[in-house]
């Protein structure tokens, strides 16, 4: 029994223009996903949020704690499709990289092992991946070249390797032409071709496969009869297709009605769906055995199983033909599991029906619901990036929020006044991602554009002047940017083709054009390629390459380059005796790295010991600091760092001014080796200002500690704290 995965949707035009063979108009990839009793969404902003059955790890939070409210997967951003199998859970970032978490019995995390991960692992050896879909036991990926890919148990076919033999780390799938979408049920897996054509492989019991026949197939075969198809779904065993003109076909079991030809007939050929209206549809979903559909309209309707109201229609009558979604208007992405249903729509709100006896509604009640309920959130914020006396925020649904000094306007709240409390930045909205600077800020929107404000005076607004401004605005000349950082008067942009952008100060080299010239508009940082990550110090830029090496450039006073030496550079140099970096920092005149096996290495100043070796001593080549072990994500500024283990636990070292690590028991003293911040647990996220630190939380609470003049730790009064206080955004 199982499972089912949201399909692609389609945008239709003109019905009437579909003529002849074209590639598929895909819609945006799904936002939420559905297993067997786990849920998963991505919010506006890029981060991944699970509910439900977590006895494997599936929900990615570190535990196997079911989860009747959603939590925060951890360590994952600019996520822009999940997909969710029986027991575990897929997501694909935007950097086209695929990462999993859960059980693993079958290789489906794709990884190399069958290990089961509470958090997630990067699939192995594959990039440029512009789709992904799993299944019961397997996953199934489209990368940029039309390539597909398998992995997992292959029992079935249902990797189209020609054999029924498993692996645990991607394969192609060969003898397809181009491919630009898949979809994966139980055992059976499909794949839509750039002409609009479906393929099919694997478990074929009930006509799944739509070959007219029940037989098994462990190569891809034709789906018969159907062109110009522009979105697909399978279920556990029956499968549906939607076409240029809005129509939908299924095929496979009907046993439920989850075909919705108005009988219970299960079928080996796509055959059509009698819709009401003439309202075209857009995208299908398809559970175990029901199935639903989003209309151009927004309306969501549902047919097949309803024991647990799972359609929403305000009944648990199994239905054979299509009925309306109860209340339902705005829909942009839907998915079915087993027994319940998910909708997200174009508010950014997340909407459940039908079963939740794990929990995976996620609207933090059990039992059924046969209409739709509002998903809970407790809290809401998702990213926080920290300046020198200023905070910057990004809440789930897209929006912007600052607090603390303001005197460059680096609020972006159209003047200069100091916030002790979070405001709401004007004009921002669909952001994925927030930076801050000594006295600017930057954020990045879902399409790839790059917003600053504040201070100017080296052009680190990038908008071709030295003016600066208290309300955001687009910085000019870079586009299909995927990542921002901002050092403390140079910003850095990574772009989805894994090339890096730089404007601002330039003094130092740090925006790696090979000149000491300052910019007002981005340049392209020389000789970078296959970036997957960046991060900015002072007056240092870093970069993460995606054969895990590193790369730096800039400012060198104190070794933070990682070369050997303590030669400023204005073009990149290779960081000395560094593989397998997954995560980077970078403070003041230190930098930091995170490799494979939860190792963390450092280098450059040594001041105010936060290369935590026990010494004052500087290094210029990477250290590793043997107190610290695990997994985790960093933050460092001019005279501490702050760490988040990946069970959640915090941990800091360097100079405790004001309470900045978070311990009273060392207050305004140096901490030579990682210390316990006080009274916070599930950390996902950190931030370190000049002289305060910003915590995230799973549950999406935002928590400050350390000095708090103009209101950084926004709290609502100008009071320090030695010990983690809740920020007023949540």
């Amino acid at each position: 029994m199982l499972l089912s995965l949201t399909a692609y949707g389609a945008k239709v035009d003109s019905p009437e223009a579909a003529l002849g063979p074209k590639a598929p108009s895909l819609a945006a990839p799904p936002r939420v996903a559905a297993g067997l009793a786990h849920a998963l969404a991505v919010r506006p902003d890029g981060t991944v949020w699970a509910s439900g059955w977590n006895v494997n790890g599936e929900l990615g939070d570190g535990t196997t704690v079911r989860r009747a409210s959603p939590v925060r997967v951890l360590g994952l951003a600019n996520v822009t499709t999940v997909s969710a199998g029986r027991s575990f859970s897929v997501a694909l970032r935007s950097d086209g990289t695929v990462w999993g978490w859960g059980s693993n019995s079958w290789g489906q995390l794709g990884d190399g092992t069958t290990i089961q991960r509470t958090t997630p692992v990067q699939v192995t050896g594959l990039t440029n991946v512009v789709s992904v879909a799993a299944g019961d036991h397997h996953v199934v990926a489209v990368r940029s070249d039309g390539t597909v890919w398998t992995w997992g148990n292959n029992g079935q076919g249902q990797l189209g390797s020609g054999t029924t033999t498993n692996r645990s780390t991607p394969g192609q799938v060969t003898g397809l032409p181009s491919v630009v979408a898949v979809a994966a049920g139980a055992g059976h897996t499909l794949a839509l071709c750039a002409d609009g054509t479906l393929r099919a492989w694997g478990w074929n019991v009930y006509g799944q496969l739509g070959d007219f026949t029940t037989t098994d197939r462990t190569l891809p075969i034709a789906v018969i009869g159907l062109t110009q198809v522009t979105a697909l779904a399978a279920g556990d065993y029956h499968s549906l297709a939607v076409r240029a003109d809005g129509t939908v076909y299924a095929w496979g079991s009907n046993s439920s009605g989850a075909l919705g030809t108005g009988n219970f007939a299960s079928y080996t050929l796509p055959v059509g769906i009698s819709l009401m209206g003439d309202v075209p549809t857009v995208s299908v979903a398809a559970g175990t055995s029901h199935s639903l559909s989003v209309r151009a309209d927004g309306t969501v309707w549902a047919w097949g199983e309803n024991l647990r109201g799972e359609l929403g229609d305000d009944t648990q009558t199994n239905r054979n033909a299509p009925v309306l979604v109860s209340g339902l208007s705005g829909a942009v992405s839907i998915a079915a599991g087993s027994g319940f249903s998910l909708a997200a729509l174009g508010d950014g709100t997340l909407w459940a029906w039908g079963t939740s006896d794990a929990g995976q509604r996620g609207d933090g009640t059990l039992g059924t619901r046969a209409t739709p309920s509002a998903v809970s959130v407790i809290g809401s914020v998702s990213k926080v990036a920290a300046g020198t006396a200023h905070a910057v925020a990004l809440r789930s649904n897209g929006t912007v929020w600052a607090w603390g000094s303001n005197t460059q306007g680096q609020l972006g709240i159209g003047n200069t006044s100091n916030r002790a409390e979070p405001t709401q930045l004007p004009l921002l909205s669909f952001m994925t991602g927030v930076a801050a600077g000594v006295g600017h800020s930057a954020a990045l929107r879902s399409d790839g554009t790059v917003w600053t404000w504040g201070s100017n005076s080296w052009g680190q607004l990038g908008n071709g002047s030295t003016m600066g401004s208290t309300l955001p605005g687009q910085v000019t000349g870079v586009s299909s940017v995927v990542a921002v950082a901002a050092g403390g008067y140079h910003t850095l942009a990574l772009r989805s083709d894994g090339t890096v952008w730089s404007w601002g100060y330039n003094g130092q080299g740090q925006l790696g054009d090979g000149t000491t010239v300052s910019r007002q508009v981005p340049v392209q940082v020389v000789g970078l390629s296959n970036v997957v990550a960046v991060v900015a110090g002072a007056q240092h830029s870093l970069a993460l390459r995606s054969d895990g090496t590193v790369r730096a450039w800039g400012w060198n006073s104190g070794g933070q380059l990682g070369d050997g030496t303590t030669t400023s550079r204005s073009l990149p140099v290779l960081v000395a005796g560094l593989s397998g970096v997954v995560s980077l920092g970078a403070g003041g005149e230190s930098s930091f790295a995170f490799r494979t096996g939860g190792t963390l290495w450092a280098w450059g100043d040594n001041t105010y010991l936060q290369l935590a070796d026990g010494t004052f001593a500087s290094h210029l080549v990477p250290y590793q600091l043997t107190s610290w072990s695990g997994t985790g994500v960093l933050a460092a500024a001019a005279y501490h760092v702050v760490a988040a283990r990946a069970d959640g636990s915090l941990w800091g070292w360097g100079l405790n001014f004001e309470g900045s690590l978070g311990n009273p028991a060392t207050l305004d003293t140096l901490v030579a080796t990682p210390s316990p911040v006080v009274g916070l647990s599930g950390a996902t996220a950190v931030a370190a200002g000049e002289t305060f630190t910003l915590a995230l939380r799973s549950d999406g609470t935002l928590w400050g500690f350390g000095y708090n003049s103009a209101g950084q730790l926004g709290s609502g009064h100008p009071v320090n704290a030695t010990v983690p206080i809740r920020s007023l955004l949540y």
